[in-house]
């Protein structure tokens, strides 16, 4: 396990799936954790559970789309700890699977807001922080399917691939200052997300949970779902100190589907 022991690591929609690991992960390498999600209850569970281990945790409850939440949010954190070290824009949602034109135009709009609009308000309150201290690194959770074409997800597909390109852009602006920013493309894994959205395909199409999570798992080559800590472990290792070259990549971890 790679050491975070006096980092200061910032995690937003941490109560759960990927972020609430990647919290629990980082508190056991030493990190300070600053933490945001729009789910109080989840988020300050999560918080608990870290102090009760010894980890400094500030946790605000927050919509990463909202960009004076975000300012306070992270000043917050600058001000309690010093300094911020890594970041993870991790918070997202779905739409569920459906066709192009079936999708609400208030869905398309609300998905692009938390999962693209969301990555670009933090990395911009992050980038200044880092800058003055002349180092960092950003890590933005994107996805298999903002690499690829991905029939019935072309809202969530269509955020992804902006994270993807905002990622770079960043990443080719800050590259000579110290600071790292990279984006993760996990497909399909046991998470909150993709539960929701065997249920919605399950219910869509009057078959089980358990077939509509065959249906998932069988469009991944290796046929079957990520488990989060696969994806947990190379989020943090691409953060890390053992990785100090990497910049401007978006890294899949997808049971081989970007590969076919």
């Amino acid at each position: 396990m790679a050491d975070f022991a006096g980092k200061v690591v910032q995690i937003t929609g941490a109560a759960s799936g990927f972020g609430a690991l990647a919290a629990a992960e980082f508190a056991r390498a030493g990190a300070q954790l600053l933490l945001s999600d729009v789910n109080e209850a989840g988020l300050m569970e999560v918080a608990r559970n870290l102090e009760s281990l010894g980890c400094e945790v500030q946790a605000d409850v927050l919509s990463v789309a909202d960009d004076a939440a975000m300012a306070a949010h992270v000043g917050v954190g600058v001000k309690r700890f010093g300094r911020l070290d890594i970041a993870l824009n991790n918070a997202g949602i779905g739409n569920g699977m459906q066709r192009l034109h079936e999708i609400p135009l208030a869905d398309y709009d609300r998905v692009m807001e938390i999962n693209a609009k969301g990555v670009f308000i933090g990395m911009r309150h992050q980038i200044p922080v880092m800058l003055e201290q002349g180092a960092g690194a950003i890590l933005n959770t994107a996805s298999a399917a903002g690499l690829v074409g991905s029939g019935q997800l072309s809202a969530y597909a269509a955020s992804k691939h902006a994270v993807i390109g905002m990622t770079k852009a960043a990443a080719d602006e800050v590259a000579r200052k110290g600071i790292r920013v990279n984006a993760i493309c996990p497909s399909f894994a046991s998470t909150p997300m993709v539960e929701t959205m065997g249920d919605m395909m399950g219910e869509r199409h009057g078959i089980s949970r358990e077939d509509a999570y065959a249906r998932i798992a069988a469009r991944v080559p290796m046929r079957r779902v990520a488990e989060p800590m696969e994806v947990v472990q190379a989020m943090l290792w691409i953060v890390s100190d053992a990785n100090t070259f990497m910049t401007g990549q978006a890294i899949s971890i997808d049971g081989g589907l970007t590969a076919v």
